[in-house]
């Protein structure tokens, strides 16, 4: 299948820059002597050159559709959004909420860990041999049986005997 540089022939085009151009060699349709000479490669009496161009006068003329589709664009990928974040919300709140139950589980088992510590604490306190030893220690002793006296309620709903003198 031909290209379309091989396909035009090089001695139709129209050369605008004759000195950056050499002149094409003339093709060869007939077998040198030599054997072991390659034959030209495809495309070989192709010639590229450059051309400066300047832009800098050039003003850019807004497309008035521009604006338009960039908010529609932005619109769509928003909508997008949205709606990947509704769908991924369940699985998140979900994970948050088993990290919240594991911390409450967490703080449950410390609680009554403290609470079974503070049980043992208030017991050895409460111990009749440790209040026996501070009565002791403060010097108190048991009462006799004529220093405790039993105070009779009165009828009128009070505790304390009132003695008026």
């Amino acid at each position: 299948m031909a290209t379309l540089a091989t396909y035009f022939r090089k001695d139709d085009a129209v050369i605008y820059d004759e000195e950056a151009l050499t002149p094409p060699r003339p093709r060869r349709t007939v077998q040198t002597a030599d054997p072991y000479r390659l034959r030209a490669l495809p495309n070989e009496d192709v010639y590229f050159f450059c051309k400066r161009i300047d832009n800098s006068r050039i003003l850019k003329q807004k497309d008035p559709r521009a604006a338009r589709e960039c908010w529609s664009a932005i619109g769509a990928f928003a909508v997008l959004a949205i709606l990947l974040a509704g769908a991924l919300a369940p699985t998140v709140w979900g994970t948050f909420a088993g990290y919240q139950l594991q911390a409450l589980k967490q703080e449950r088992q410390r609680l009554v860990d403290e609470r079974s510590t503070l049980e043992v604490a208030e017991a050895a306190l409460l111990s009749p041999a440790r209040l026996e030893r501070l009565a002791r220690a403060q010097r108190l002793l048991e009462p006799v049986a004529g220093q405790v006296i039993h105070l009779e309620p009165s009828a009128d709903g009070s505790l304390a005997m009132n003695l008026t003198k």
